[in-house]
């Protein structure tokens, strides 16, 4: 029973992965007519986890004059016509930082009668670093391992980036005017703020330089930034960054939207009425506390906060404190639970996150691993693949944040 419910599991998931397709929503966009034609030149520029599917599609029905497309390593596909960038995610690279010059000189190339069309998927905060004067590729990183080892949430991190960037924001939308703009988005964030996704690079600022000194003060990491990222958040705020006028973005993909997905695909399963954000030991608790015998689906993006030096991701996390939590409240042994990144990339992994049952803790310790141990140094990915629950998947193509099914029986 538990090896068909692991298999009904994973199958439930996938759908949910399924409806986030890239290609998919980018078809629904363009038959939607949502790019206008215009008189000169059509620019595509797509940035993200799902870029290389998002572009393909556009160029496909739009035929643009130029294509450029900046994905992960992961992602790295052929695409005829495109100029592709690949670059470092979580951690910014040098690639990163040579895409983000190439598409700055696209843009700024824009005329008046021209249009720039911006695919937007998760991920492109990390992999398009476009620095401001004065902050390096290395202090951008330092940030961002700061920021991570926050346990921050996504619009705080992002309300950070945007502050240090050239292009998020807003930036790419100004450097283009006056060209029309239009960004179709792929959420990867719960709410669907847009100015999140992707640090906003097509929409107006989160917040201000004196929010996000607030913000890392309160997180108690100012002190750990390079001095160069102190000195540029503490000059003296210029005016609102307003967004040019011919600037449209649409959402055309969202965790909400994959979660409905799965309920289709698992018909009496129970929606969670809430998304399942914050800190990863709560989110568990909740899980456990929360749900009684069925299935249950749940969707959204939890943090995790580093005390250690292991290695795993917020979804490995969250698996395997769900299965302590199972174990000290004495479910049956009837029960199955799975927590995977729709990107198919949990943290700096292999693994899209892990897939545990009853049986996940005694095969854990039966290799010699003590798994409250493990997670108390941030190391789910070994306890994990020691009991064979890690949920492997590849790269998938596209990113809506994280999808959960428990199934009780």
């Amino acid at each position: 029973m538990v090896s068909g419910a692991r298999s009904g599991a994973l199958s439930i998931f996938r759908a949910g992965v399924a409806a986030a397709d890239a290609r998919g929503a980018v078809a629904r966009a363009l038959a939607g007519h949502l790019v206008p034609p215009c008189a000169g030149r059509l620019l595509c520029i797509a940035i993200g986890k799902a870029s290389v599917g998002m572009a393909e599609v556009a160029m496909g029905h739009l035929r643009p004059d130029a294509t450029l497309v900046v994905t992960n390593y992961e992602n790295d596909q052929t695409l005829p016509g495109a100029a592709l960038h690949l670059a470092g995610h979580p951690v910014p690279d040098e690639n990163g930082l040579a895409a983000g010059r190439a598409v700055e000189k696209l843009v700024r190339s824009a005329g008046a009668d021209d249009h720039v069309l911006v695919l937007i998927s998760g991920g492109a905060s990390a992999l398009l670093p476009a620095p401001v004067a004065g902050v390096s590729l290395a202090d951008k990183a330092c940030v961002n391992a700061a920021l991570l080892a926050a346990g921050l949430d996504i619009g705080a991190m992002n309300l950070v980036r945007q502050q240090v960037s050239r292009l998020k924001g807003g930036g790419l939308a100004r450097l283009a005017a006056p060209a029309r703009v239009t960004g179709l988005i792929l959420s990867d964030v719960i709410g669907d703020d847009l100015r999140v996704v992707a640090s906003g690079p097509t929409c107006a600022p989160i917040g201000t330089r004196a929010q996000a000194r607030a913000l890392l003060r309160d997180a108690g990491i100012w002190d750990d930034l390079p001095a160069s990222v102190q000195a540029h958040l503490s000059r003296p705020e210029g005016p609102p960054a307003e967004l040019p006028e011919l600037v449209e973005n649409h959402l055309i993909g969202s965790n909400a939207q994959s979660v409905a997905a799965m309920a289709r695909a698992a018909p009496g399963a129970a929606v969670y009425p809430r998304p399942l954000v914050g800190d990863v030991a709560e989110a568990a608790r909740t899980i456990a506390r929360g749900t009684g015998p069925g299935t249950w689906l749940f969707g959204g993006e939890t943090t995790v906060r580093l005390a250690g030096d292991g290695l795993g991701g917020r979804n490995q996390e969250l698996a395997l404190r769900v299965a302590l939590l199972a174990e000290e409240a004495g479910w049956p042994d009837g029960w199955v639970f799975l927590s995977g990144g729709t990107d198919g990339r949990d943290g700096p992994t292999d693994a899209a996150g892990g897939l545990v049952d009853a049986g996940t803790l005694g095969r854990i310790r039966a290799a010699g691993i003590d798994p409250a141990a493990a997670l108390a140094r941030n190391d789910s990915y070994h306890a994990l693949k020691a009991a064979g629950d890690l949920l492997i998947t590849g790269a998938t193509g596209t990113n809506v944040a994280d999808l959960q099914v428990l199934m009780r029986f």
